[in-house]
Formats: C-alpha cells, structure tokens, sequence
C-alpha cells in the first residue's frame, strides 16, 4: 500500500463499462513523513475520499481486485482514508544483537 493526498479530480465522459459510476481522483504518492513521493497519478476511488485528504492506495492487480467486477483496467484504487501517520522510531538492528549479547533484553 502507498499513502497519498488527493490533489483533484479527473472527468471522464466516456469509461469502460466496469468503471461506469466510478470516480476518479487525482492523488499526489507521499511518503512515510508525508513528503512527495513521485508524479501524481490517477486513482479510481473506493472508498468516497475527498480533495485534500491523506489516503491510501494500491497499484497493478491489487487495484483492479479492488473494484466490483474484478479485474477492470485500473492502474490505481484508493482503498482507504488515512486519519494520522505516526511513524515509530525502532531501535537499529544491530543495537538489539549488541545488547542480547551483554544480557540485555531483546
């Protein structure tokens, strides 16, 4: 999964027929500390998201399985809302083998 801002959205007049009644948004690719990631790109939306909320999103196979009928021609789906990103700092991997070895608690 990606996370994302939907920046716009996208008309068209004409959709193959398993998108009839789908919207399409605009959505600028983030990364974890919410800074642009990438070109924007278009997303059939699944979820009712609106401009300037932070979503996320599934690209290739997992977007077409995202819709109803499957497989329809969608490089992109939203598939959920995104209420707050807090990003967990770890410990390095090689402090917890560092540790482990002197006792400590792994």
């Amino acid at each position: 999964m990606n996370l994302g801002r939907v920046i716009g959205t996208v008309v068209a007049t004409q959709k193959y027929e398993g998108l009839q009644g789908k919207k399409f948004l605009l959505v600028q690719p983030l990364d974890h500390a919410l800074r642009v990631a990438g070109d924007p790109l278009v997303a059939v939306d699944t979820v009712q998201a609106g401009k300037g909320e932070l979503i996320y999103f599934v690209n290739s196979r997992e977007a077409a399985l995202a819709l109803e009928p499957f497989f329809v021609p969608v490089d992109a789906a939203i598939v959920g809302i995104v209420d707050d990103v807090a990003p967990e700092t770890a410990q390095p991997l090689a402090d917890v083998f560092s540790s482990a070895k002197t006792g400590g608690a792994l």
